[in-house]
């Protein structure tokens, strides 16, 4: 089946003990609600509807799911089912907290802590070219405690990214949308397309499953911070691995930012995961150390430095 806009559920809609109140996001796997259970709580719900196997249109519940599609299909709501469970182990505050998962209207649904905020996508967007050392260490510091809380479980994230970087109202990160289901269903079922995120997944997301580990989702947190500082995600690991173009940040934004970030960004970006650092714990202990030398004044206040030392030799 080629892969069709699949329809959300209506506002309004009674789903279990939760009211839906609007879509917050559509995918190629999923679609995400903002809904309030019975004592008025907001939270988050995704529903399992991968648009490459199942359709809804307008005004229908279940999703239609041709007998071919059948068992892909069962075998994707299995694997949603099981990192539902996984999920609602994790109690971490850097972590999406995972309430409830049930089976309704042919498929499943995982509930989910609604969190106010925006992604660091949208702040990557808001302040480019202006995203500070400081920031993005804070960031990635304290989103990498949940990151080990995750390892720790035997789980692995698979789709790190700044869209999946939640930023809460008070700055704090919080790991959203994890993609073990989406990569579980896109190596079982060759039917499917792989469901990558192209820049920030790994080589090994495309190659061999086997090969899969830490090491994996510490790529991806390379990428994400390679868009912080450039703007952009590296290119693609599937291309890279057949002719490497990249130019590491060490050489192309020297002098922006301390050596030993971007000297840690490209070892998160070495194409053998044999190379990366294979632990989240060694990744934050480099991240936590003090740069080497200042990082760079915005041309900005330093102008406004410049003026207040000319100003004071005036008056002298």
């Amino acid at each position: 089946m080629p892969s069709q806009a699949n329809c959300a559920l209506p506002a309004g809609f009674q789903l279990d003990r939760y009211r839906i109140e609007r879509q917050l996001s559509l995918g190629g796997f999923s679609i995400v609600y903002l809904a309030y259970d019975t004592d008025g709580t907001p939270v988050a719900i995704k529903e399992y509807l991968p648009n490459s196997l199942a359709l809804r249109k307008t005004g229908e519940i279940e999703p239609r799911v041709p007998d071919d599609n059948l068992p892909a299909f069962r075998y994707g709501m299995k694997c949603f089912f099981e990192e539902g469970r996984s999920l609602a182990r994790l109690m971490h505050p850097n972590v999406v907290r995972v309430l409830n998962f049930f089976r309704a209207n042919n498929t499943v649904y995982m509930v989910m802590q609604f969190e106010r905020g925006r992604t660091l996508h949208e702040y990557i967007q808001h302040h480019r070219n202006q995203v500070s050392e400081r920031f993005i260490r804070n960031i990635f510091i304290r989103m990498l405690n949940g990151l080990r809380e995750v390892h720790a479980h035997k789980l692995l994230h698979l789709d790190i990214k700044p869209s999946n970087i939640y930023l809460r109202a008070d700055g704090t990160p919080v790991l959203l949308d994890f993609g073990a289901a989406r990569q579980t269903l896109a190596q079982e079922q060759a039917m499917l397309k792989p469901m990558y995120t192209p820049g920030f997944a790994s080589p090994e997301h495309y190659t061999d499953r086997e090969r899969l580990g830490p090491w994996s989702d510490i790529y991806s947190v390379g990428a994400s911070i390679h868009a912080c500082i450039a703007g952009t995600a590296p290119p693609r690991s599937d291309e890279r691995v057949k002719k490497d173009l990249f130019v590491p940040l060490s050489k192309t934004h020297a002098g922006k930012y301390s050596e030993q970030l971007l000297e840690l960004v490209d070892w998160c970006l070495m194409l053998d995961p044999l190379e990366r650092p294979q632990s989240v714990y060694t990744l934050q202990k480099e991240l936590g150390q003090k740069p080497p030398r200042a990082e760079p004044l915005p041309k900005s206040r330093f102008n406004s430095l410049l003026s207040k030392i000319k100003s004071s030799i005036g008056k002298g």
